[in-house]
């Protein structure tokens, strides 16, 4: 077996053996206090991401404006000729 399918069964065989115990305690004990718990857990686990989300985003600075790109479309180059060689090579030289 491969480390990633032991990884995978035990997460399946961790999350049968906690749905039992869940259903056991949901049965066995006080009903009302196990549902308190969950619904008390999923809301908390909801607004601690909320928070988190909301952390990062009060924390970290804000982007950089991305300048504006030129208002010219750059020229497709045109093949080059001897002709057009020779006057690239004038005009830089003067």
């Amino acid at each position: 077996m491969s480390r990633d399918q032991i990884i995978g069964l035990v997460l399946l065989l961790g999350s049968i053996i906690g749905i039992i115990i869940y259903a056991w305690f949901l049965f066995l004990w006080n009903p009302q206090i196990i549902l308190q718990l969950t619904v008390f857990v999923i809301v908390g686990g909801v607004l601690t991401v909320l928070g988190w989300i909301g952390f990062t985003l009060a924390t970290t600075p804000p982007p950089q404006p991305i300048e504006e790109l030129t208002k010219e479309e750059p020229k497709a180059e045109e093949p080059k000729t001897e002709e057009n060689k020779a006057e690239s090579s004038e005009g830089k030289s003067q």
